[in-house]
């Protein structure tokens, strides 16, 4: 962690990068405990929504961690594009996307596992930072050494490829296109390769094969912002443009899901379409509403999360916040008593993280990979 100067960026995507952290800073939680203080089933549906399905299927909580590497390609071309429009080596930025993929991919592993010495056998190698690292490297890695119609045809090629792959193969003794935990080919590979323990035993929802689709969801935020960048069309008509395209993503991901299901934890590229449709749509409406409206000041609650989205993940291992927020603020709950005092801690939890990063923003202190 170092201490450096905020550079000129889209407002909205750190908006956009904060409001999808603030879900797993503890958000879920306060709907979570509105669904047990009422029994109501109006807040339990919401609730069922924070979740993840346990296969198939797709929950808006399945939106949270796609949607953070495609911000990440997003951002890539006001970043590596704008360094490679001044100039700098292309060889140089290789080896800084690559320095950053392996970084978290490392900070990954120790979210997983802690700083501590376990066996091999004990440590998982999967990790969502993971994925968003070795995404990223190869999304940008792509973006330096090829044109933008190149680019297309690698994520079309990447999504169809993926679905080929897993339909025409299967875990030996499943029939072929298996796509059951224990019977598809992608997690019968990780199975065979990847060291250590897979997070449910016989699949990792992070697992190596299945990070093939996710470069092409980083690829999406790298088009994307490209477009946005690059593109000499009125600032209304590329939010125009997103909007209806993400709309076309999610109809041809409801049909794809016909054969190849929707499922965040193969990564299928029904999902790609499905989470890149709905990522386009948040997209296109935080650009509308801040960067084309003005419209910035509400936003600030979200930016200071997005400033700092690495660090608060990472402090989830080194910060006992269920304690900090008992220490500070239990006579909130105690006031309010049962039984929506669940309700009032769960705010108190995200506030706390929230003053925390608040804290860090105005000392403009940043956590960097």
């Amino acid at each position: 962690m170092s201490q450096v100067s905020t550079t000129q960026r889209l407002y909205s995507l750190d908006a956009l990068r904060g409001f999808d952290m603030f879900w797993i800073m503890g958000a879920e939680e306060i709907f979570h405990a509105m669904s047990k203080a009422t029994g109501s089933p109006f807040w339990g549906a919401i609730a069922n929504q924070l979740t993840h399905p346990d296969w198939n299927g797709f929950h808006l909580y399945d939106l949270i961690f796609p949607l953070f590497l495609f911000i990440a390609g997003v951002a890539t071309p006001y970043s590596v594009g704008k360094e490679l429009d001044n100039g700098v080596a292309r060889k140089k930025l290789l080896l800084r996307v690559i320095r950053r993929g392996l970084i978290l991919v490392v900070l990954g592993v120790i979210y997983n596992n802690g700083l501590q010495i376990r066996p091999l056998s004990d440590i998982r190698f999967g990790s969502v930072l993971g994925r968003i690292g070795l995404a990223y490297m190869f999304a940008n890695i792509i973006y330096l050494y090829s044109k933008q119609t190149t680019q297309i045809i690698w994520f079309f090629s990447l999504i169809i490829g993926y679905w080929l792959l897993l339909k025409l193969t299967s875990a030996p003794g499943f029939p072929r296109g298996d796509l059951t935990m224990k019977g598809n080919f992608a997690s019968y590979i990780d199975r065979s390769v990847l060291p250590g323990r897979l997070y449910l035993g016989i699949h990792d929802p992070e697992g190596l094969v299945s990070t093939i689709p996710a470069i092409g969801t980083g690829l999406l935020g790298i088009l994307t912002g490209s477009f946005l960048r690059n593109n000499p069309m009125s600032q209304t008509k590329k939010v125009l443009r997103l909007f209806i395209t993400g709309i076309i993503f999610l109809i041809v991901a409801q049909i794809w899901n016909l054969d190849f299901p929707i499922n965040k934890n193969l990564w299928t590229s029904s999902f790609v379409l499905q989470v890149g449709g709905l990522s386009l749509l948040l997209l296109s409406v935080f650009y509308y509403i801040i960067d084309v409206r003005g419209h910035k000041k509400w936003a600030f609650f979200f930016k200071v999360i997005g400033m700092n989205s690495i660090l608060i993940y990472m402090s989830e291992r080194f910060v006992e916040w269920n304690y900090s927020t008992n220490s500070f603020f239990q006579w909130v709950g105690q006031l309010i008593g049962n039984p929506f005092n669940i309700v009032a801690m769960a705010c108190c939890y995200v506030l706390l993280k929230w003053l925390f990063l608040y804290f860090m923003y105005k000392q403009k202190v940043f956590l960097r990979v």
